[in-house]
């Protein structure tokens, strides 16, 4: 039977400035790393932050970030045994010397003078801070970043003076092995996991049903009368493949990663500039079940938000940028799951300037036939501060120059359509590289 998961959307666009026109070829290379494992039991969650994972060294432009959960043989885990609600990796600065541990994490770390997390471009200035990020589509939705664009990162002249620059990765997967509710578990309903305060002891709100703050690191969801769960216990690895380029300013252009969030709470007011100071995410929201049933039961959820920034956007004014359809599953296999979305379609739209002031709206469209907790509505955006110059431009757009759009998404049943409009307005212990 399908059925209806966590959702995470995220839409990548490329945003483009200026004009110039590389004209070499770029070498992309290609390295598979293993996390440090984790050991999963039925029922079982693992969230833990990982510091100085394996990555590429050096002055680098990231390419793309691809992940799925492998068990101790390699092999694939299928998401209707190890629900991978999501992943996300984080640059970070640590002093020279100094060794952070998995018990740590950002938050109470984020005011320590050892340690600085990179924080992405924004829009977010409290939570949504990842350069990478995706949960269980991630098998089949790409993140490759076309020519001649590049994530620049690793730059030295940038690395304040004694630090090092290091990649931090949180894994959050749940076992669903054996467990009364997958839907449940998966989308974190505080019931099933029998919690009353969150991962820092903090009591949960009132009204709080389900979301992260009922299923992080070491919590247990409920488990079926009778269900033996001896000799089940299974260790998992984050496999994932990153691809890069040496850095070349000849030939590449730096984009700088943004995300926006649904739930954002800012709004316009007098004298806002958009700035990162202004906008507080929640990340989270629930989807309350519609009130009668059929094809019209779709929860609807909108944002409009200020760009802070100049660029040309991938559209054209009062028009839909990019609608991506989510990819079911239809079997067992690991990639093709029945009952979860194992992937989303991407977007190629094109260039279209904007304005710092200019407004970007978001649109979620959710099947609420039931209701869902812990659902996530981001959206990645790359912002680069050049644009090839025209015949560089027409060779690139035949490979698909434009940025590519995906959404990370965890739902089934529907049709789900995700559409952003723009209007002119104002990371056995330790880690082991696989391939190189």
């Amino acid at each position: 039977m399908a059925r209806c998961y966590l959702i995470i959307s995220s839409l990548l666009l490329l945003l483009v400035a200026l004009s110039i026109s590389p004209s070499h070829s770029i070498n992309i290379k290609s390295a598979s790393f293993l996390s440090p494992k984790q050991v999963m039991t039925p029922g079982s969650v693992a969230d833990p932050y990982l510091f100085d994972i394996d990555f590429p060294r050096g002055h680098i432009g990231l390419k793309g970030f691809d992940a799925e959960v492998v068990d101790q043989d390699g092999n694939p885990v299928p998401l209707h045994e190890t629900y991978l609600h999501h992943w996300v990796v984080h640059p970070y600065y640590v002093r020279k010397g100094l060794n952070l541990s998995h018990l740590d994490t950002p938050r109470n770390l984020g005011s320590s003078p050892d340690y600085i997390l990179v924080s992405n471009g924004g829009l977010c200035r409290n939570r949504v801070r990842q350069y990478f990020g995706l949960g269980s589509e991630t098998r089949k939705t790409s993140t490759y970043v076309p020519d001649p664009y590049a994530i620049e990162i690793g730059n030295p002249e940038k690395v304040p003076d004694g630090y090092e620059f290091k990649w931090l990765l949180n894994i959050h997967a749940i076992d669903t092995r054996g467990v009364v509710d997958k839907q449940g578990c998966t989308e974190c309903r505080c019931g099933l996991y029998n919690v009353t305060v969150d991962e820092y002891g903090r009591a949960l709100e009132p009204g709080y049903k389900g979301g992260q703050d009922c299923c992080y690191d070491k919590t247990q969801c409920r488990l079926r009368n009778g269900f033996d769960s001896g000799n089940k216990t299974r260790t998992v690895y984050l496999k994932y493949t990153v691809r890069w380029v040496d850095w070349d300013s000849s030939v590449l252009l730096p984009a700088k990663v943004y995300i926006l969030d649904v739930t954002d709470s800012w709004e316009r007011s007098e004298g806002s500039t958009g700035d990162n100071q202004e906008h507080f995410c929640h990340v989270e929201y629930d989807v309350k079940p519609c009130k009668t049933k059929g094809d019209g039961c779709v929860d609807v959820k909108k944002k409009s938000l200020m760009m802070p920034f100049n660029g040309y956007i991938v559209y054209g004014d009062g028009e839909v940028i990019c609608s991506s359809m989510p990819k079911y599953g239809n079997g067992d296999e690991p990639g093709s799951e029945a009952g979860y979305i194992v992937g989303m379609s991407s977007c190629y739209p094109e260039p279209v300037k904007v304005t710092n002031g200019e407004t970007l709206s978001l649109e979620f469209n959710y099947s609420n036939v039931i209701g869902h907790t812990g659902v996530m509505g981001l959206f990645y955006i790359l912002v680069a501060q050049q644009l090839p110059g025209p015949e560089s431009f027409l060779q690139a757009h035949s490979s698909s120059l434009g940025f590519l759009a995906f959404l990370a998404v965890t739902v089934a049943v529907v049709v789900l359509i995700v559409a952003v409009v723009y209007r002119r307005k104002n990371r056995e212990d330790g880690y082991q590289s696989l391939s190189t």
